[in-house]
Order: C-alpha cells, then sequence, then structure tokens
C-alpha cells in the first residue's frame, strides 16, 4: 500500500513540473516578442538633406596644369683654375663673399717664374747681339761680293747665318712672352661678378696646372632644367610663364619662364629638358635648392566633372554618395584631371542621370539608409539642424 501511494506523489509532481515548464515557455515566448516591437517602434528615422547638401555631375572644361620640378642653379658660374703649376701664395676670399669681375681671388709664387724670365732676358740678348754681327757681315760681305772680292757661295753663307740669328732673336722673344705671361698668370682673378661658393685651396699647397682654385657663382639669374614628358613637349612655348614654388619659402611663389626647350630626349627616357628662368636680383634663392612648380596649359574639351568636396577615398579607392530611390547609395569611381583652382575633378566613371551627390562629408552613412532630400522652403530648417545620423564633418 505504501509503494502505491509513493508512485501516485510521483505521477503527481511530475504533471505539476510539466504544467509550469509550459506556463513558464509561454511567458517567455511573449516576452521575445516584445523586444521585437518595441525594436519596430525605434527604427532611425529617414535622412533628411537640404538642396544645398547636394550637387549633379556637369559637364565642364578643367584648366590643365603640367607639373614641373627640379633643382636651381645659376645661370652663370665659373670654376677658376690654376693657369701654371706653383705653391698658393695667397687666397685672399671665402665662402660667401661677393667679388667683382677682375678682382684678385688668389696669388701663386713666382720665385722661380722670376728666374726663368731673367734667363730667358739674358738669352734674348745674346740672341740680338748674334743678329748684331750676322747683319754686320752681311753687310760687308754684300760690299765684296759688289766688288767681286769674294764669290757668291761666300756671300751666301753670311746670308744664312744672318737668318739664322734672325730665328734665334725670335725665339728667344717668344720665350721672354712667355715667361711674362705665365708670371701674370699667378694673379688669378675672377672671370664674373658674383659670390664665391667654393674655396679649393689654402696657402702654401702646391697646386698643379689645372687645378681648381674658386668658383664664383652668379646668383642674379637661375633656372630649373625638368624633364617633361615628349606628348605634353608640343604645348610648350618659350616665354610661357611659370609659377614656381621652393622649398624653405612657405606659400611664397616665385615667377618664372620658359628659356629653352632641349631638340632631343634624354637618353634613355621619353622625356626632354626644359628651362625654366626666374630672374633672382635680390640674392633670395640659392644654388641647389629644390623647386616644383606648374605650367599653365590650354584648356581641356568639356567632360563630366564633380566638386573636389564630394569625393571620399579609402584604401586607395574613391566613392561618392548618391541618394537613389530615396536610399543611400556608395559608388566607386574613377578620376581623372584635377582642378585645384576650380576644385572640380574629371569623373571617368558614369552615374545614373540626374543622380543627387551628396557635396561635402557626413559622418555616420551607412549603406541602404533612408535618405530624403527636403524643399527650397525647408532647405534652410534643414542647414541650420542636421539630422543626428548625418551631422556634417569637420
Amino acid at each position: 500500500m505504501g509503494i502505491r501511494l509513493t508512485r501516485r506523489r510521483a505521477v503527481a509532481v511530475l504533471a505539476m513540473l510539466v504544467a509550469v515548464g509550459v506556463v513558464g515557455g509561454a511567458v517567455a515566448l511573449r516576452m521575445g516578442k516584445k523586444p521585437d516591437a518595441t525594436a519596430k517602434d525605434k527604427a532611425p528615422p529617414a535622412l533628411e538633406f537640404a538642396q544645398a547638401d547636394l550637387v549633379h555631375v556637369e559637364s565642364k572644361p578643367l584648366a590643365r596644369w603640367l607639373p614641373v620640378s627640379g633643382t636651381l642653379q645659376p645661370v652663370n658660374q665659373a670654376t677658376v683654375k690654376a693657369k701654371i703649376a706653383a705653391e698658393v701664395k695667397q687666397v685672399p676670399v671665402r665662402e660667401g663673399q661677393a667679388v667683382r669681375a677682375g678682382q684678385v681671388v688668389a696669388r701663386l709664387d713666382t720665385a722661380d717664374l722670376d728666374t726663368k724670365l731673367v734667363e730667358r732676358v739674358g738669352a734674348l740678348e745674346s740672341a740680338r747681339a748674334q743678329l748684331a754681327l750676322a747683319e754686320k757681315t752681311r753687310t760687308m760681305n754684300n760690299k765684296l761680293l759688289s766688288e767681286k772680292f769674294i764669290s757668291q757661295n761666300a756671300f751666301d753663307g753670311s746670308e744664312s747665318s744672318f737668318n739664322v740669328a734672325l730665328g734665334a732673336v725670335k725665339s728667344a722673344e717668344a720665350q721672354v712672352k712667355l715667361a711674362q705671361s705665365a708670371i701674370h698668370d699667378a694673379v688669378i682673378v675672377a672671370p664674373l661678378s658674383g659670390i664665391v661658393a667654393k674655396r679649393h685651396v689654402q696657402p702654401g699647397e702646391k697646386v698643379a696646372f689645372d687645378a681648381p682654385i674658386v668658383t664664383v657663382v652668379d646668383l642674379r639669374e637661375l633656372e630649373l632644367a625638368a624633364l617633361v614628358p615628349t606628348s605634353d613637349v608640343p604645348e610648350l612655348t618659350v616665354g610661357m610663364p611659370v609659377e614656381l614654388a621652393v622649398d624653405g619659402f612657405g606659400e611664397r611663389r616665385f615667377s618664372g619662364r620658359i628659356e629653352r626647350i632641349n631638340p632631343a630626349t634624354e637618353p634613355g627616357t621619353r622625356a626632354i629638358n626644359v628651362y625654366v628662368g626666374l630672374v633672382n636680383s635680390e640674392a633670395t634663392l640659392r644654388s641647389g635648392m629644390f623647386a616644383t612648380g606648374r605650367i599653365a596649359l590650354a584648356q581641356s574639351h568639356p567632360m563630366p566633372t564633380l566638386p573636389l568636396t564630394a569625393v571620399r577615398t579609402e584604401a586607395g579607392q574613391s566613392y561618392v554618395w548618391t541618394i537613389d530611390s530615396g536610399r543611400l547609395v556608395k559608388r566607386l569611381v574613377a578620376l581623372g584631371r584635377r582642378d585645384e583652382e576650380a576644385g572640380r575633378v574629371e569623373l571617368r566613371t558614369p552615374l545614373p542621370p540626374n543622380v543627387p551627390v551628396l557635396a561635402a562629408r557626413f559622418d555616420n552613412l551607412k549603406e541602404g539608409a533612408s535618405a530624403i532630400v527636403k524643399g527650397p522652403s525647408s532647405s534652410s530648417n534643414a542647414t541650420s539642424q542636421p539630422p543626428p545620423a548625418a551631422k556634417q564633418a569637420s
């Protein structure tokens, strides 16, 4: 009897547990459905954009610019070299010092040259004495020949001796001039007015023939040699203006012009050197400075364009946000030429006709989000109070 009661109790307890589970499942199901309804009630509102926030693809010509870059070099510069081998006696100039054309920049020791000059002057005097004797002998033999006291052969011998003496005098005179010229070359002068860029020797050094002494540069006129693709050269002409920016001068710009165009391409390239000259009367710029610039070319034909502010770039890919059928659509685009002054860029990827494009950068935009374009009457409100999900980026 006790065993039967126990089994009945167990069955009753099991039935109660099943009933409790069913009730709990129903309650959980109702609670699970309730958040879905709440989420549906709290769906994000549609983004609102004013007409001023949108742009469209427009066909416009773009200004074309040819970029150039290179190192500034003086048009006039010279490295003064020694014309004789001698010891450096004096170098009265230093780097950065201004010099005039004809100013002494170095002196070489002339002790050996002075000795050679004295020796050659002595040789010249000896040759002149020999010439005088030969001339006297020839004159006397000429008289004797006329009186038939000597033969023609004897007179020809004296005539030959005179010619030899005359040649010796001319040779000695040349040697004297060479010695004098060497002494003159020992005083080295600047060939042009400018600034000493490099002093290659010091007093006391022994220099060989053609050894560099000083380098002088004239900074009043500089030029930039820029490599330009051959495809752009036909549009360039001598005299075209060039705007240059030089490293170290910030936003300051310098005006130049095309001075020369090389007639042949550089070896191993398909580019031609174009030389841009600029006046540097105040010596503000220095030789060796790096400069970049651009040359204005003829405007392009009309092409599809968008404002630069409408294009975003991420991970090397450019894209725009468009509104299509009330939804935000992110479209990848390929870009072409840029006109920085006009603030527009060529659009090589076709977009659907009359599709509006977001003109500025907005945060928190999502693909497929609802979007509404407000009319002109409401544009001021949309501008003054942008929706939280589409605040304009700073």
